[in-house]
């Protein structure tokens, strides 16, 4: 479910789906980003290179925290960085949990036990 719900994020950034309240000016850094949680999003709501996907996102958050968010206000219920400190912890749960039984990856192991 968090990866679908990061997943809209990237569509609004890219193709404006959602409609954002604001009209976003497409730069070449939001395109990335964009890239990056559609990308990121689809292969994570699959369970496909979940570990090194979740590392990559957990990063993404971070940095889109401290770069977008912290210098507004220290706190993150005024600066409206508590989405991206939420998606920055439930990807790096990623990174150590896997994917999980029903995940690709665990097909692609030939079992639906998850590796620890």
């Amino acid at each position: 479910m968090s990866a679908l719900l990061f997943l809209k994020h990237g569509t609004q950034k890219l193709f404006n789906f959602p409609p954002a309240p604001e009209p976003m000016q497409l730069s070449a850094l939001f395109l990335v980003q964009g890239l990056i949680e559609v990308i990121g999003g689809i292969l994570l709501a699959i369970g496909l290179f979940t570990r090194p996907v979740a590392f990559i996102l957990s990063g993404n958050m971070a940095v889109a925290y401290f770069m977008a968010h912290a210098p507004q206000n220290f706190f993150p219920v005024l600066n409206q960085g508590d989405a991206a400190i939420l998606y920055c912890f439930i990807f790096l749960y990623f990174f150590f949990a896997g994917g999980g039984a029903w995940s690709v990856d665990a097909a692609r192991r030939g079992s639906g036990l998850a590796m620890p």
